[in-house]
């Protein structure tokens, strides 16, 4: 990590911004206190950017790919905090610096069973200073887990939930059992033998008759105590109207056009997976991102299981004539940021937080990122000769610079 003095300003010079929708050149700074503000003339970092691209960092609101990291093979595991800290360095790597840990909490044992949420959800606090990206967790609840119930309640109220989702992986459970592949990734991921899973669902299931007036207490705390809402995998239109009744303004992953068609023309927000739109397709074989965005049917495109993907996915867009990069580019940031009722990032604009990521787009093969800033901080860069540091001098009025 490479960090800016914190007496004074970071600068960047020479690249070609994305500011209010559009490309241009401009000259901007960073304050000590991490804000974009314009280039001043205190004692500064000046990092050229030439020939590349000034981005609003990545807001990536859904992603588990830290899961990898933890249990990189079914049955092999790593310390959570070397997990969390190698994820953090392939978030920055890749442009995203606000990333939300999608932390699930099931009723299934194993990884993301009821030791491992609440270990992760510990690691995380103690690690956030340490991390460079901003750092929060996305709490998914599967609803048919009752017992976690009142420790939700609870994390709500100190606030150590920065967002909340609703999934429902039961029903994929069921329908996993007559697919005997699905079946065993998830009886591996879970560490207990084939016939011990099976006899949990089953014991989990039985309780079906609670999950609704579970799921009402907990959205209600969520709200009172302002945590945004999700949803996730909504299978109909009907699904997605009694989430919205209990404030989940956001639909992720919706599994069908008319369930999409249901959030957008309500004003929520709708979130797809980058990975979707990489790779041509669901890995499921359920909606193609791609044809969403172009039916405006996505609003939100996030990393799910690989943290290089929406960087990707935003330049593919544009590439491929669904979107230009401007608008390609604010599904990962602006929209991603509004969604969760972040209002301070995903826009290069004076007072919002400094969080930009430089991108090489010259070459004939993927886009690179050379730099990441979060709040004024460089915390990834690949060509140092581009830094410099200047002492004070008297403030000029540049032109072309962001005021």
């Amino acid at each position: 990590m490479l960090d800016r003095t914190s007496a004074g300003d970071l600068r960047i010079e020479g690249g070609r911004c994305l500011v209010d929708g559009e490309l241009v050149a401009l000259s901007i700074a960073a304050d000590a206190a991490g804000s974009v503000t314009s280039p001043g003339g205190a004692e500064a970092c000046v990092l050229d950017a030439g020939g590349l691209l000034v981005l609003p960092g990545i807001v990536d609101i859904h992603g588990d790919a830290f899961e990898r990291q933890i249990m990189p093979r079914p049955g092999v595991d790593f310390p959570i905090d070397i997990a969390l800290l190698e994820s953090d360095r392939q978030a920055v790597a890749n442009g995203i610096t606000t990333v939300f840990h999608g932390v699930t909490w099931s009723w299934e044992p194993g990884l993301r069973g009821p030791d491992n949420a609440r270990h992760l959800l510990d690691a995380i606090e103690r690690l956030r200073p340490a991390c460079a990206a901003d750092t929060r967790v996305h709490l998914r609840h599967e609803i048919f887990n009752l017992d976690a119930e009142a420790t939700i309640l609870r994390w709500l109220a100190a606030r150590r939930i920065d967002v909340l989702a609703f999934n429902d992986h039961m029903t994929m459970t069921v329908e996993a059992m007559g697919r005997t592949s699905s079946l065993a990734r998830m009886v591996e991921r879970s560490g207990v033998s084939k016939s011990a899973f099976l006899e949990i669902a089953d014991r989990v299931r039985a309780r079906r008759g609670e999950v609704a007036d579970s799921i009402g207490r907990i959205a209600t705390a969520a709200r009172a105590h302002g945590v945004p809402m999700l949803s996730h995998d909504d299978t109909s239109p009907e699904q997605r109207l009694r989430y919205r009744a209990l404030g989940c303004r956001v639909a992720e992953f919706p599994t069908t056009v008319e369930t999409a068609e249901a959030a957008a023309a309500d004003g929520d927000a709708i979130v797809f997976g980058a990975p979707n739109v990489v790779r041509g397709g669901s890995h499921t074989g359920w909606t193609r991102a791609a044809d969403m965005i172009a039916r405006g049917l996505c609003s939100v495109l996030a990393s799910d299981y690989y943290y290089p993907a929406p960087l990707l996915a935003a330049f593919r867009l544009a590439a491929d004539d669904v979107l230009p990069l401007a608008r390609a580019w604010a599904l990962v940031s602006d929209s991603a940021a509004a969604a969760v009722g972040l209002v301070d990032r995903g826009r290069i604009a004076p007072g919002q937080r400094a969080d930009l990521v430089l991108v090489d787009d010259t070459s004939s093969g993927p886009p690179r990122v050379i730099a990441t800033i979060t709040a004024g901080r460089i915390v990834h860069l690949t060509e140092a000769d581009r830094v410099t540091r200047i002492g004070r001098r008297r403030p000029v009025r540049q032109e072309g610079a962001l005021t």
